[in-house]
């Protein structure tokens, strides 16, 4: 049953370890935009404080070994990610983020260490410890529930890498398969959890990653719509511009023809009509000019 266990507990080394390493995708492309876009800091800080006190944990408890070495690794890569989070986000989280990292992760933790060393024994000190970390565990596996409900409300699963929703699942598979072989509770409970919330990670990437193209499609549709919208309300801007400025070039060419002509009303009268058709060519035509239609 031991080599069982070590068999067990050193293949979760290596899952545990991928887990760890899974953000690595994402630092990248954060260090390349120089942003850290919509991602969130907390479960860096949250897991950080999670491997510190799993392996503190892993020296107190007798052949602990394995617990040590995986959440020692652990810490090195969530402090490496604390690290490019609090280079390459913005000002006020900075701030704000560096007072948390400073009170949870070395305030908290250190307040912890000199209490279980100095008033508590034995094992209490275990107990305490342990519950302590199943807790934080907890709230590791817990964390991607954010990027679970921003994948429902977008459709989108750019925010929940699936290696990392794949990983989290496997690991806490293993890990609670280790703790029922060493009969430990404290690592039992939280990877339960975790297994569960895994599980559920997975279900929702599967699901909306089939509606990703469809709505990649409808957005270049819609965007498409603007577009010929846009191009709609130009055409008809240009078109507007063209006849107002056709109606100002005809207004200034006309403008002798538009002038007011103050003697048709006595072309149009009946004794006018009558009076030229008794008039001679000659007479008519003086009689035009007279009247003062020689332009037309």
């Amino acid at each position: 049953m031991a080599n069982l266990s070590f068999i067990v507990g050193l293949v979760g080394n290596v899952i545990s370890i991928l887990v760890f390493a899974s953000p690595i995708g994402t630092f990248r492309r954060v260090v390349k935009k120089k942003s850290t876009e919509s991602f969130k800091w907390q479960p860096y800080v949250t897991t950080l404080m999670s491997t510190s006190m799993w392996t503190y944990y892993g020296l107190l408890k007798p052949n602990g070994l394995l617990v040590v070495t995986v959440n020692g690794a652990g810490t090195v890569l969530q402090a490496l990610y604390v690290l490019l989070y609090l280079i390459y986000t913005s000002k006020d989280t900075r701030i704000y983020m560096a007072k948390m990292v400073g009170l949870l992760n070395v305030g908290v933790i250190g307040v912890v260490i000199l209490v279980t060393l100095l008033a508590l024994h034995g094992s209490l000190r275990l107990l305490v410890m342990g519950s302590l970390c199943a807790a934080l565990t907890v709230g590791m596996y817990a964390s991607p529930l954010y990027a679970m409900r921003m994948v429902m409300k977008t459709k989108s699963v750019e925010y929940m890498p699936f290696s990392l929703s794949f990983f989290l699942f496997l690991n806490a598979g293993i890990w609670s398969i280790y703790s029922v072989l060493v009969r430990d509770i404290f690592i039992l409970i939280p990877n339960a959890i975790g297994f569960v919330l895994g599980s559920a990670q997975l279900v929702i990437y599967f699901v909306y990653k089939k509606k990703a193209p469809n709505s990649a499609k409808e957005t270049d549709i819609e965007r498409a719509e603007e577009e010929g919208s846009a191009q709609f309300v130009d055409q008809m801007e240009m078109q507007n511009r063209r006849k107002d400025e056709e109606y100002v070039i005809s207004r200034h060419l006309n403008k002798g023809r538009s002038l007011p002509k103050p003697y048709m009303a006595r072309q149009n009268s009946f004794s006018g009509i009558l009076k030229t058709l008794s008039l001679s060519p000659h007479e008519l035509k003086t009689y035009w000019q007279k009247d003062g239609y020689d332009a037309i």
